[in-house]
């Protein structure tokens, strides 16, 4: 009997959201199928890819990232190089030279750079914060103040500082916020509530559902996306109907296998980039595969390999 595939078609969606202004703005989510399936029906808006950039500087150590940001020596021309790397969507500057708890750099330098960075750039800009609440809400709305009207998009609003984040960013400097919570579908959606009823529209909302790379408790977060995506479609619940952003990169390039150097690493690990660019790849594609609308990544090896995997399904 010959195999008849039957598409499986929902009339429920996620919700689209803009970053960024222009001819070279973002639309993340629109879909109605599952990730990935465009086979069953036209994905609106494919997925896309970001290259995070910290305010300490790429990695010099690693030979392909040193050869790759050779000749920029402050974070705007690394910015600058990154925007014009091959299937990179948008910047995500990642501040993490502010955490109180290290180098505290002040808000103001903040603010500037990111000034900087936005000037030397013509895609999207995403703004990291530092992971303090009580820093980030400083950041995010002085930062949202000075690039008011490009659409700038702030990772990310918690359960303990979403208010000030949400009221600031959205309400007075029109940015958008991302809800983050941690790797639980009801944490998720409990914040997506709370963000709805303090008068956010969930339109100027993503979510960053909690992070892991692959091998690191990473079934715990796919199966999470997964089940989020299936209530989002199948059961039509609109708090869940977001579109998710992972920083993927930060993860990948954390764990041994990224860390560990060639001298010191187990016989057969090979070079440690390279160990890298394959943990940042594997748990992008995985991450695409349940759901992310986008992902943050940081080496152009692996930005260039996922953007081509993302061209090739969608």
């Amino acid at each position: 009997m010959p195999f008849k595939r039957v598409p499986q078609k929902f009339n429920a969606s996620i919700k689209e959201v803009t970053v960024g202004t222009g001819d070279k703005a973002i639309k993340l989510g629109g879909e109605n199928v599952y990730p990935l399936y465009s086979f069953d029906e036209p994905i609106k808006n494919q997925p896309v890819v970001g290259v995070e950039i910290s305010d300490k500087g790429p990695n010099r150590d690693l030979p392909m990232l040193a050869k790759f940001y050779e000749g920029a020596v402050s974070i705007a021309e690394v910015a600058k190089k990154a925007a014009a790397a091959k299937g990179v969507s948008f910047i995500s500057l990642y501040l993490e030279s502010a955490d109180p708890n290290g180098e505290n750099v002040p808000v103001e330098n903040c603010v500037k750079l990111a000034k900087e960075v936005a000037d030397a750039i013509d895609i999207p800009l995403v703004i990291q914060g530092c992971k303090n609440e009580e820093k980030d809400v400083q950041l995010f709305n002085k930062i949202a103040e000075a690039l008011e009207g490009k659409n700038v998009l702030f990772l990310s609003a918690k359960e303990g500082d979403y208010k000030q984040i949400a009221v600031g960013v959205v309400q007075a400097y029109k940015g958008k916020i991302g809800a983050e919570s941690a790797v639980d579908l009801n944490l998720a959606k409990q914040l997506n509530t709370v963000i709805k009823q303090s008068g956010i529209e969930l339109d100027n909302v993503v979510m960053n559902v909690g992070q892991a790379a692959a091998g690191y408790g990473f079934e715990y977060l796919v199966s999470t996306m997964d089940r989020i995506k299936a209530a989002a479609l199948v059961q039509n619940d609109s708090f869940l109907q977001i579109p998710i952003v992972a920083p993927a990169g930060q993860e990948a390039w954390g764990v041994k296998e990224s860390v560990t150097a060639e001298a010191d690493a187990p016989k057969g690990w090979g070079p440690q980039e390279q160990r890298g660019i394959d943990m940042e790849i594997t748990t992008a594609s995985a991450l695409l595969a349940s759901g992310a609308n986008a992902v943050i990544l940081r080496h152009p090896k692996s930005i260039e390999t996922i953007s081509n995997l993302i061209a090739a399904l969608v």
